[in-house]
């Protein structure tokens, strides 16, 4: 196996020209997001040049506290991530989101670390800061579609919740409808991933390992690893996360609290 290739700076900015495409497509059909695309690309490749020279002084350094610190950072900007995207109040929903991410990923990545990958030592910040990363990673959209579903249907469907409420029954009952459908819309992607992994799409980890001269097998074993701890992960973190939401958002009486803010 040979070691990756590097890619030289005026060779990355060639793949920058392609995304002329794109805007061009949005000005075709006047989606309006120009703006939107620069700002986004631009923030991603400042943020990544950033974190990847912050990461080399961080692998060096290797320190648990340091570790902990930025894991925590992580799951704080992720949180807050997830609510502004479902344009909902960071007052109410940021903690039951937070609780929801950690409760998920922590555990995840203490059985990771210390007894199947078990690096030296076990808070090695070359496996646990990029590991964390992908749970967290792929964890912030299904959150996002859950908590914008469960808000969407108190709003579509409220006839049928007050309904359940006026008759006797208690909050979590007729709430349950709305919850179950917004896990199973937050979950179809991920499930959707998994059955066609490796026929239709080589995932993102065992590309990087295989291109980082790994074997193919030792790749497939980490990429079978990850996305199953993905997978759990965001069943734990969306489950927690939309319980939390309802004991926030809705008053013993059954009033809803927090509403969507539509943009």
């Amino acid at each position: 196996m040979t070691a990756a290739m590097d890619i030289s700076w005026s060779d990355l900015a060639l793949i920058f020209t392609t995304l002329l495409i794109p805007l061009g497509v949005s000005r075709y059909y006047q989606l309006k997001i120009e703006r939107e695309l620069i700002i986004s690309v631009c923030r991603m490749a400042l943020q990544l040049i950033l974190v990847g020279i912050y990461l080399e002084y961080l692998f060096q350094l290797n320190n648990l506290p340091i570790n902990i610190l930025w894991l925590l950072a992580m799951l704080l900007i992720g949180a807050s991530s997830i609510v502004s995207k479902a344009h909902l109040p960071k007052s109410k929903l940021l903690l039951p989101v937070i609780v929801g991410l950690s409760v998920g990923l922590l555990p995840l990545l203490a059985l990771i670390c210390l007894f199947i990958v078990r690096p030296t030592p076990f808070y090695n910040a070359q496996y646990l800061i990029p590991l964390a990363g992908m749970l967290l990673g792929n964890s912030l959209s299904g959150n996002i579609v859950a908590l914008q579903n469960v808000f969407n249907s108190f709003e579509q469907r409220r006839a049928e919740y007050e309904g359940a409420i006026s008759l006797g029954a208690p909050v979590n009952y007729a709430c349950q409808p709305f919850i179950r459908e917004a896990i199973q819309k937050s979950l179809a992607p991920s499930l959707a991933s998994m059955s066609t992994m490796g026929l239709v799409t080589l995932p993102g980890m065992m590309t990087g390992q295989i291109l980082g001269g790994a074997s193919p097998l030792v790749a497939i074993k980490y990429q079978l690893m990850i996305m199953l701890a993905i997978f759990v992960m965001l069943s734990i973190s969306i489950a927690l996360t939309l319980s939390l939401t309802i004991r926030c958002c809705i008053d013993k009486n059954g009033l809803i609290l927090v509403v969507a803010n539509k943009k």
